[in-house]
């Protein structure tokens, strides 16, 4: 299919990609173009102007700083991934880079492309949120930072305003002691995921749960956090009993979607419940 008429800007700068986005009633940017240009080809978005941000030089790069990893909008995921240094940083990170599409996809595409999209099938969103991340945004109104718990308003919907543009993400380090797990279940290798999930845990000197994050993906219509299962690891051993109740609860409160095409929402839940508690077992046991 193609796409509907539209114009096209490059810039160079930040300011140059503001300046464009000011100019028209409906412009989108462009970084990797691997989320935008499908929905554009259906028809789905048909917006009057793109702006091309991928190369605009402040925004290709990514730094390690404060406890902090902060990359650029214009980075590609495969650089990071790749990256030996980001691996030894952020290993999470790149385990659930891993998961994002195909190589390809993932030469062009970028993380913050992906969270500025906020399709709720994505892992890239899930891990913002689990990990406490969030967004630098440049605007007509100034900079700002928008935390991941406040970012994504529903499926492909954020709080970015008009004329706004993600100029970054920030992702807090894994601490020390803390144990990350990524995991999802999908049709293929590389689709996305029908259910997934991101879970970490910090165990205390006596081995009992001191700090629990269990976010839930593919299965709402954003990311979402399983409170009913943080809340039932907190404080206690982690034990076959522990983890069967935890993932029993992880779905407490969380509005499931399903559909006749790709799965129902009796399937996410049930799919999701076995994806927490695997990948809860794998922390515990420190094989993630």
């Amino acid at each position: 299919m193609k796409t509907a008429p539209f114009d096209y800007v490059r810039a160079d700068s930040v300011a140059d990609a503001l300046a464009a986005l000011g100019s028209a009633d409906d412009a989108r940017v462009l970084a990797g173009g691997q989320s935008l240009l499908p929905v554009m080809a259906l028809r789905l978005a048909t917006p009057e102007l793109l702006v091309d941000i991928s190369r605009c030089p402040e925004l290709r790069t990514y730094r390690r700083e404060d406890g902090v990893l902060t990359v650029g909008a214009a980075v590609p995921v495969r650089t990071l991934e790749l990256d030996p240094a980001v691996g030894g940083a952020h290993p999470l990170l790149v385990r659930t880079l891993r998961l994002v599409a195909h190589p390809e996809i993932r030469a062009r595409g970028t993380l913050c492309g992906s969270l500025a999209h906020a399709d709720p099938a994505a892992e890239l969103p899930a891990l913002l949120l689990a990990t406490d991340g969030e967004v630098e945004v440049a605007g007509p109104d100034g900079p700002r930072r928008v935390a991941a718990a406040d970012l994504f308003t529903g499926p492909f919907g954020t709080a970015l305003g008009e004329g706004e543009l993600v100029v970054s993400a920030r992702l807090p380090l894994p601490a020390p002691a803390a144990r990350w797990a990524v995991d999802e279940v999908s049709r293929r290798p590389g689709d996305f995921a029908l259910a997934g999930v991101v879970c970490g845990l910090e165990l205390d000197g006596a081995g009992r749960c001191s700090s629990a994050r269990v976010v839930l993906f593919g299965v709402a219509g954003t990311p979402v956090r399983a409170a009913g299962a943080e809340q039932l690891l907190l404080g206690e051993r982690v034990t076959g009993a522990v983890l069967d109740a935890a993932a029993a609860a992880a779905f407490d409160g969380v509005e499931v979607v399903g559909d006749e095409v790709h799965a129902s929402a009796d399937y996410r839940r049930r799919a999701g419940r076995a994806l927490v508690r695997r990948a809860l077992a794998a922390v515990a046991e420190d094989r993630s």
